[in-house]
């Protein structure tokens, strides 16, 4: 016999952003954004993408368009990086 657990809209979701294997996502404001584009000379298309629908994406709130960090922390120490939100 096979049980399986019924999704509910009662039943509590985890919050993703707390696992230890997911990295800390950031959106940044226009501002932030401007000053990320200036200070490594590129263009908003010249950005590596994430989706809007990345489950971080969604918990974050982020559109498409806009710009999320990423901070990773590893042996080395700490690393950013920067996506552009498609569709």
């Amino acid at each position: 016999m096979c049980s399986r657990m019924a999704v509910s809209a009662e039943t509590p979701k985890t919050d993703i952003s707390k696992h230890v294997l997911v990295p800390k996502h950031i959106l940044l404001s226009e501002e932030e954004a401007k000053q990320v584009m200036v200070e490594f000379n590129i263009s908003l298309l010249q950005l590596p993408v994430i989706s809007s629908t990345d489950p971080m994406s969604k918990a974050i709130g982020a559109k498409p368009g806009a710009i999320v960090k990423i901070e990773r922390i590893g042996p080395s120490g700490r690393s950013f990086y920067y996506r552009r939100v498609i569709q």
